[in-house]
Parts: structure tokens; sequence; C-alpha cells
């Protein structure tokens, strides 16, 4: 290959790679599952060998994280570095072969690679005093208070040295990351895609009690320093770390030679599918600290160790039929059922198939042999039609499976959708966020109650069902005594007082979140006048466009929420606005707000200003029309000065709205 061909692609490699290292590390959101991301590091480091001088800046050279601006930066004293990726066993011979051709004759600790987020936690005289994320591998992010809840850490040693620095993974156990994928499901947020991003986005928190609530877990693997005593292996520091009461790597093997190690690789690939967290590969490391200085590391990568990634198990087998369900947010999904296989440990026959699109992309149709994965060892997923069977590809359903209303879909989704308000397979979705603290608030009614309520009781099928429950149906639900069902009554009594502008959001309207439920309640007053609202009428308020409009006509045009409102309205909700109306002070005016002010948070400022009738953007573009800066504001500071765009500080935009109240006073 000619240099300026390979740089080209190195490049573009170079440049993906960042932009998924960025998805995967500092995102918690992956596009890519390891196996497609381990292939475009694989060609990028066979362009780099080809070609070295292409090394110089390349992702293989740095970890691929960087530390959030969320949390305090953490300067690692040891450096906390990557693990080489190996994809083949010919290459685990390579590694010891290096090894041996620098004169050492090693000894080899094998272990499990548990997919988590890497951390680090710091002890003096065993007291649990900083724990912080990898980042970048120099500097990390602080979040002591979020490893603190997690009950696996120890937060003080007994008989511990004067100083001690520890690196683990905290890992979501599966089962603990299907319960959350099913409580995001049932309150319409985007599921995790894998246990390790589910893990590193509950330890990500600002607010530790989600990360306790989460239940996380750490596996110790690695001593990065200690002060007052002596460890001179790797295995020996394990095994000391688990004398303090650290949970260490559950199986850690010690080989002389590397068959044995091979042996050990396979081993355990073959107990994935058996074990209650998540692995992606299994890590070798040379056992001696001594022989470790010897092999020194790479500006990314120790030399002293390797991580054999497996790659995903697939096979193939019989398509039995397409069963179509319908979500809790009206989205109606494939599922495939297919003649049982044994995957990754454990047998299925049932695999997702995500969307109409994915079903005419694959061509897959009943009677057809499929090639089934686990995506990240978890969830199966139908990957090609390998055998057509000739019957054409599966048309999906154009009413809805469960309450027999049309479909539709929206030009920006793959999806389709029941958008029928009453329709009985969203009821529990609905009435959970009906009931949730940024709707109508009504206190004791979360998941769990929601649940019984629905799926086992069948007392509630809709949101006005909730005015009906009686203290009698109340007591026959578990954990509920007469208390807590007088509770639960007089919460949902309350909230019918809420007012226009949270039943707005209740109603779970698609396109319409708190801000613009808000916006109609002001704008309009009454649910009547909003129910006669044109078109014309609704695309008059700023920040509306024509979806969103589009979403609220065709939802309040269906017989199914027409009855809905009625029932909310003869059980006495309020069905008018009662919020404070909008100041005008700062009307036609739009603000970004960028940078540290003195006393308000951003949210305070640009609420400030939307209360006030302005408009709060979030970049800066001619259309804006003051940037209200603090310390550190950065690059919008900077571009509203290249397009001369008025700067103030947080004193001077307080002053401008306490000067046009006075002005407006005068007025009157």
């Amino acid at each position: 290959m000619e240099f300026e061909t390979a740089r080209k692609e190195w490049a573009a490699l170079r440049d993906k790679i960042e932009y998924h290292n960025h998805l995967y590390y500092d995102l918690d959101s992956p596009e890519l599952d390891d196996f497609e991301y381990d292939a475009l590091t694989r060609r990028i480091r066979e362009l780099e060998a080809e070609f070295p001088q292409l090394a110089d800046n390349s992702p293989t050279q740095h970890v691929g994280g960087t530390a959030s601006s969320k949390f305090d930066k953490v300067q690692h004293a040891v450096k906390m570095e990557s693990l080489q990726d190996v994809f083949s066993l010919e290459e685990v011979r390579d590694f010891d072969r290096r090894i041996r051709e620098a004169g050492l004759q090693p000894q080899y600790v094998t272990e499990a690679k548990i997919d988590g987020l890497s951390v680090s936690l710091e002890y003096e005289n065993g007291v649990l005093v900083r724990g912080s994320t990898r980042g970048d591998g120099v500097v990390g992010e602080d979040v002591t208070e979020n490893l603190a809840v997690i009950r696996d850490i120890p937060k003080k040693l007994k008989n511990a040295p004067e100083f001690l620095e520890v690196r683990g993974e905290v890992y979501m156990p599966k089962a603990a990351f299907a319960a959350l994928c099913a409580q995001q499901e049932l309150e319409e947020k985007k599921t995790f895609k894998n246990p390790r991003n589910a893990a590193a986005g509950s330890l990500r928190q600002k607010d530790s009690s989600v990360t306790a609530s989460r239940g996380l877990s750490i596996f110790v693997f690695n001593l990065q320093q200690v002060r007052g005593k002596e460890l001179h292996s790797h295995r020996e520091s394990l095994d000391y770390l688990a004398s303090l009461g650290f949970p260490v790597s559950p199986r850690r093997s010690r080989f002389d030679n590397i068959e044995d190690v091979i042996r050990e690789i396979g081993e355990i690939g073959a107990l994935r599918g058996t074990l209650e967290y998540d692995i992606d590969g299994a890590v070798v490391k040379v056992d001696d600290f001594a022989q470790r200085d010897v092999l020194g590391s790479t500006n990314k990568f120790p030399r002293w160790a390797v991580a054999f990634k497996y790659p995903p198990e697939e096979k193939e087998t019989k398509l039995l039929d397409i069963e179509v369900s319908v979500g809790r947010t009206g989205v109606l999904t494939p599922t495939a059922v297919f003649e049982p296989i044994l995957l990754a440990g454990t047998t299925v026959s049932r695999a997702t198939l995500h969307n109409e699109a994915i079903i005419r992309q694959l061509g897959v149709g009943i009677g057809d042999t499929i090639r089934v994965r686990k995506a990240g060892d978890i969830i199966p997923e139908v990957v090609a039609v390998t055998q057509s069977c000739g019957g054409g590809v599966f048309e999906m359903p154009q009413v809805c499976p469960s309450c027999g209303e049309p479909v539709s879909r929206e030009e920006d989704e793959a999806a389709l959708r029941c958008t029928n308000p009453e329709c009985p397979a969203q009821a529990l979705r609905n009435v959970i966020h009906f009931a949730s603290r940024a709707a109508m608030d009504i206190d004791g009614l979360g998941t769990a109650v929601a649940q019984q309520l629905v799926s086992e009781k069948g007392y509630v099928r809709s949101a006005a069902d909730i005015y009906t429950l009686t203290r009698e149906q109340l007591l026959t639900l578990d954990k509920f005594k007469e208390k807590s069902a007088d509770n639960l009554l007089a919460a949902i009594e309350a909230s019918k007082e809420r007012g226009l502008e949270k039943l707005i959001f209740g109603l779970g309207i698609r396109n319409i979140g708190a801000k613009a439920a808000a916006l109609l309640s002001e704008h309009f007053g009454s649910m009547e006048a909003l129910c006669k609202a044109s078109a014309d009428e609704i695309n008059t308020i700023d920040g509306f466009g024509g979806i969103m409009t589009e979403s609220v006509l065709d939802f309040l045009s269906k017989e199914g929420t027409k009855d809905l409102l009625q029932r909310l309205r003869d059980a006495g909700v309020v069905m008018t606005h009662t919020g404070p109306v909008k100041k005008s002070t700062l009307a036609g005016l739009t603000f970004v707000v960028t940078g540290t002010l003195p006393t308000l948070s951003r949210v305070q400022a640009e609420s400030l200003i939307t209360d006030n009738g302005g408009k709060a953007a979030s970049s800066v573009s001619k259309k804006t029309s003051y940037v209200l800066a603090g310390e550190a504001a950065g690059s919008k500071l900077t571009k509203a000065q290249s397009l001369g765009i008025p700067v103030i500080d947080e004193a001077e935009f307080l002053a401008m709205i306490q000067q046009q109240e006075r002005d407006d006073s005068d007025e009157i």
C-alpha cells in the first residue's frame, strides 16, 4: 500500500475511533458493540505497523476517556493505564515470546476481564479518603461520594497500611441491569445498551442516591501503590487485599507456561454465560513486580499484560415465528421466535428484531435460517439471514395488536407506534408518567404501586381510573395498611389542584415536554380553549414548531383523549392555568448563559430569563441579544465577541430585570 493511501485511511479511522471513544468513555452511550469497535482498532494498528510515522497523535497511544467537568479533577499519582487487546491465541503466544526474549522466566496470573468502569480507591490509615475514575489515565474525576454508597467497597480497613491505593472495576450485575432496563422502559427513559455503560452512567451521577439505587458492585484487580507494607507479586497483593476485605478478582490462577494460560482463557470463556456479571475477555499479567519494572510500559499500555478479547458467539437456527408486541410507549416491537440454541452459556429461543426497518434490511421471513448472537453477551439479536425459504419478507401489522387502532410512523422514526391514549398495552407507562413528580405529583404512586394497580389487580386502565380508586381496593395491595392507603388517597385528591400545566405534561403527549406544556397552559389558559385551538394559533407560541403542533392536535383529536379528559373533568381535576403569568420584562430578547456565575446556577439564570418573557438559547448566533457570562466562559464568549454581541455579567443581568420592572411600574 502506498503511504498516501494508508494515511487517508488512517485519518478516517482515527476520527471514527475518537468519535466512538467519546461516546463510550465520556457519554456512556456507545453506538458500536465491542467487536465492531475492536475491528477498527485492529485495522489502525495494522496501518501503524506498516507505517510507524502514522502513530503520532493516534488513539492507539492514549486512553480514550476524559475527565468530565461535572466533577472535580484528580491527578493520578500512578498512571491508570489501559491494556493491550489481543484477539487470537497466537498473539498471546507472541506476548509470552517477547517477555522471554527480554531474558525473563515469568509466571502469569490469569483473570476474567470484568466489563465495567475502572476506578481508583485511596485509603489513609484504613479510611477511604478518595475515589476517582480513570479519565484519560492521568487525570480522572473525583466520585468519592458515589463510590462510598456501593456496599461492596469497604469504607474502613482493619490492620491497614499507612497508605493504600487500589484499582478496581465497578460493574453492574446482570440481574440489576435487567431490572434497571425494565424500570427505565416503564418510565419512558432511554435504556442503557449494556451493563458496562449502565455502571458508568450510574457512577457518574451528581446525586449519589441514584448511584446507591443501581445495585453496583466492584472487583479490585490491582495494587497501585502502598506505604507500610512490602508486596512482591500480583498474586500476593490480591491475596493481601482480600484479607483486608476487598472483593478481588474471583478467579485468579497462576501458571508457569503460556499453554496453561491459553487453556485457562478457554475455560473462562466457557463460563461467560453462567456468571452473574459481564466479562469481555481474560487478562494475562506477569506476576512478579520486579519483572514488571524491567518490562515497563508504552505511552498507553503496560508491556507486562495483555487482554484477550472473546469474539461474539453466533449460531444458526430456524425462524419459527415473529411476534409483535406493543411497548409501554406504544412502539410495536417484533421479536423473532426460533428453534432453541445454546449461546454464550444459555439456551435462547427469542431475539429482538428491533423494528420494521431492520426486518427489511435483513430480509427476514418466517421459515428462514437466521444467525443469532448475544449483543454484549446479554441480549440476543438476529444479525443475518443465511438461507431464505422463499416465503418473502415479514410485513408488520398496520393496526395495533393490543387495541386494534391504526398505527403510524413519524417521519424521523423507524418504529411503528400506536398513539391511542387508552391502549391497554400502554396503560402502565401512562399511569407512571401521569403520577410522576414532574406531572401530577401523586406521592406514593410510584412504579411498584402502579404495577400492582394496572398489571396485577386491574383496578387502573387509564389515568382517569386513579381518581376512582377506593380505600378497600388499596388495602388489597401488597404492603398497604390503613395509613398508607389513606395517604395515597389524600395525595390523589391533592393532585386535582395541580393545574393545566401539570395536567398537559401528565397526559404524555409525544414531543411535548414540561416546558412546552407550560407554554400551552399559559397561552391558552384552559383545556377547553386548547382543545378548540387551530394549528395556526398553536404555532404562534414562541418555540413551537410543526411537529410539536401536529402532536398536540393529533392527540386531542382522538376519541380516546376526549373520553379521558371528560372523565378527568368529572373527577374534579382542575383544567385551567393556575401558575403565575410570565412577565414581559425581557420579551423579545434572546440570552445565552455561559461560564460560572457568582450566585446563580445556569438553570436558575435560564429560569429567570424565561420567567421574565425572554428566550434562553444554548448557542450563540446573530439572533442572540446578550451573552450572560461568568468565569471560564470559553468559546461562547469568544464567538459573541467576534459577532459584536453585548456581553453582560450577573450584576448587569439582574439590574436589567429590576430596571425594566421599575419602568413598567412607572408607566402604570
